[in-house]
């Protein structure tokens, strides 16, 4: 076995290959640019080596780069991760050149899989039904737009060399096609060195499904059942889950073993994903093969109880699979929830700026078990368990220069309802504060009817989103509860509050037990009768609610039970009440004494300002182009400036008629969020 593995990534896989390796008894080196001087990868190596400037394309990517590092360190092998050079059959040629393994596929199996054009024309080639398209070259964006028309729209335009939604647009008309086609070579160049677009047919309401697979150098090949990555935004993937809700086991059966020879066919080894569209009468079509380990791979290890980080290394050293395809079972549900630092309120734009609060929910193990290939039993039922993939710290910088994803957040448990319900639970539990994220919109979706039926397509998010992420309005039941707990909460700051100022001798009793609770726009009258065990909060209706819990004032996360049910948020206190954030939503809870709230309902409401003519940064970016200049009669919908962040373009548009009076960046300028950009007679 290899004494020591070089990590050529960062962030969350970086720390998670490290993991695997220091159980192995591998010593880890990691690889950092300027802005991940103090990332957590760096800190969990054994060593680490300097590499270049922040930007990827002067650091992570630049194989001479990486190699000085290889050689340096004296690293037996390297694990790419994913991203970065995890497909790049050059780095894994510089590596077979200087003896070093490659923890990954062959060069050639990289060569025709790794790239998507090549993959497409090898699996129509092997029968394999592929979705219609155009996989030469294009040259400019006029080909781009007469192809488009050929294929047919709608079109997705898709870097050759892509991954992670990076290089991808959908097009539905000839505007469209050649926007796309110039943004798609932009961010496939910057992000991967390699700026061919190719172009296929967009098939509407379809299923992504994908299978893993795991090859040896010895011939063997098996694959470990499918993931359903359905859930997407600007096709990078959201929510994933294991095994899909869509399929049955003939057509798991039936895709795995078409995955597992089309990997076999191309002299393919180590773990690898066949990514399949599947359509709603569980036909499916070859999509594309990622020649790597899949960000979402932990739903796979979670229900099977494989290590594939493990299985790749040993793969790499030139064992023979410890498992067959009879071995593998799968086990329980799981279910992953990918965060983001991007702010859903703003469009999902991306966020950035240091982490002041970070605080994971407690992880939990269980799930099935394999101890060097055997089984130890399933779990035990009614177990959960709780993972988070992360390579964030708190009080750590987000930086503008990589990917926005901070964590990923995974539950599992016997069955699927079990499994959503202990991912409520874990996103309410997490805390995150500091910059723009997407906790609340995963709540909501673990929450949806679509979601919870297991009936989404890759357009649910367009379709059931469509006006963007704008918050959550909790059905009356869970308004209730939180109007409960709340109340009881403000009484014990209440009682805090009067012994602090040691006003009053029979504190408790003055403090009072009636009370108004106000929350998204519902106004509870209620009575609260305390004990040393909690208290019952007694509605004007007659209902009643026992609430209990170890809450105190100053505690940013509630654990507490109503009628016995957990109920868990985050809180902090602002004037005459709470701040609250729990399944999705974010609301004020104003508790006040009945004459306090007679008096509130006199107040004003307080407008925002007008910023109807101004174009403001919705992120921190750096601007590509400004399309106006000043005078300049603009339509609604036209394009009024480019701007890049987190590796993406954003083209952000006109929303009405109007005319430019003042330009107040240029192209190369760097802006804050709210930046005023343009402004408007």
């Amino acid at each position: 076995m290899f004494n020591k593995i070089l990590i050529a990534n960062r962030g969350e896989i970086a720390c998670r290959v490290i993991k695997t390796a220091k159980k192995m008894g591998i010593q880890t080196v990691a690889i950092y640019s300027d802005a991940d001087a103090q990332a957590l990868h760096v800190q969990m190596a054994d060593e680490a080596i300097h590499i270049g400037p922040s930007a990827a394309n002067q650091s992570y990517i630049v194989i001479e780069k990486v190699m000085a590092a290889v050689k340096r360190s004296g690293a037996q092998a390297v694990h790419p991760g994913y991203g970065f050079l995890s497909e790049n059959s050059k780095f894994a040629e510089a590596l077979a050149a200087e003896g070093v393994a490659f923890v990954g596929p062959p060069v050639g199996a990289i060569e025709k899989m790794g790239d998507k054009i090549t993959s497409k024309k090898i699996a129509q080639e092997a029968g394999v039904s592929t979705v219609p398209g155009y996989m030469g070259l294009i040259a400019d964006a006029d080909e781009a737009v007469k192809i488009s028309n050929e294929v047919g729209y709608p079109v997705m335009l898709k870097a050759s060399a892509g991954g992670g939604g990076k290089g991808m647009r959908i097009a539905w008309n000839d505007e469209e096609a050649r926007e796309g086609f110039q943004s798609s070579k932009n961010e496939a160049a910057n992000s991967f060195g390699d700026d061919r677009i190719f172009i296929e047919k967009f098939v509407t309401q379809p299923r992504h499904i994908e299978i893993q697979v795991l090859c040896d150098s010895h011939g063997n090949g098996i694959y470990l059942g499918e993931r359903e990555c359905s859930i997407q935004r600007r096709n990078q993937k959201v929510v994933e889950e294991a095994p899909s809700p869509f399929l049955d086991e003939a057509t798991r059966k039936a895709m795995g073993e078409q995955a597992v020879a089309l990997a076999q066919a191309v002299g393919y080894t180590s773990a690898g994903t066949v990514e399949f569209i599947v359509d709603g009468d569980k036909k499916f079509y070859f999509l594309e093969m990622n020649t790597r380990l899949q960000v979402e791979h932990p739903v796979t290890e979670l229900i099977t109880g494989v290590d594939l980080v493990e299985q790749m290394i040993r793969v790499a050293n030139g064992e023979k699979l410890a498992l067959t395809q009879n071995d593998v079972k799968l086990t329980g549900w799981a279910i992953e929830n990918r965060l983001y630092a991007e702010d859903p309120y703003r469009g999902f734009l991306p966020s950035i700026g240091r982490l002041t609060r970070y605080r994971p929910p407690m992880e939990i193990a269980a799930g099935p078990m394999l101890d060097n290939g055997k089984w130890q039993g399933d779990a035990p039922s009614g177990e959960t368990a709780v993972r988070n993939d992360t390579g964030v710290y708190e009080g750590g910088e987000i930086s503008m220069y990589y990917d926005p994803m901070i964590a990923k957040l995974c539950t599992w448990a016997p069955t699927r309802e079990e499994a959503i319900e202990r991912m409520r639970v874990a996103l309410d539990s997490f805390e995150v504060e500091g910059i723009g994220h997407n906790l609340p919109f995963l709540s909501a979706v673990m929450d949806h009817p679509i979601f919870i039926a297991g009936e989404m397509t890759t357009a649910f998010i367009a379709e059931q989103f469509p006006d963007g992420f704008v918050g959550v309005d909790l059905p009356e039941q869970d308004l209730r509860r939180i109007a409960a707990a709340t109340a009881a909460m403000h009484r014990v700051g209440e009682i805090r509050r009067t012994r602090v100022s040691g006003r009053m001798d029979n504190h408790e009793r003055k403090v009072g037990t009636a009370w108004n609770v106000a929350l998204q726009d519902q106004s509870f009258d209620v009575d609260i009768q305390a004990d040393h065990a909690g208290a019952t909060v007694k509605f004007n209706d007659g209902s009643a609610l026992r609430v209990a819990g170890d809450w105190t004032p100053g505690d940013q996360l509630a654990n507490m039970t109503v009628d016995g049910t957990p109920l868990v948020f985050k809180v902090a206190k602002i004037s005459g009440g709470f701040r609250v954030r729990a399944r999705g939503a974010d609301m004020k809870v104003h508790v006040r004494s009945p004459r306090q709230a007679e008096l509130a309902r006199l107040m004003p409401e307080k407008l925002p300002p007008d910023t109807s003519k101004l174009l403001l940064c919705p992120m921190p970016g750096l601007i590509v182009k400004i399309d106006v200049e000043v005078g300049d009669e603009v339509q609604e919908g036209q394009n009024l400036c480019t701007i890049e962040a987190m590796k993406m373009e954003n083209i952000l548009r006109a929303e009405k008629k109007g005319k430019v009076s003042k330009i107040n960046a240029s192209a190369g300028d760097s802006l804050a969020v709210d930046d005023v950009i343009i402004e408007f007679e």
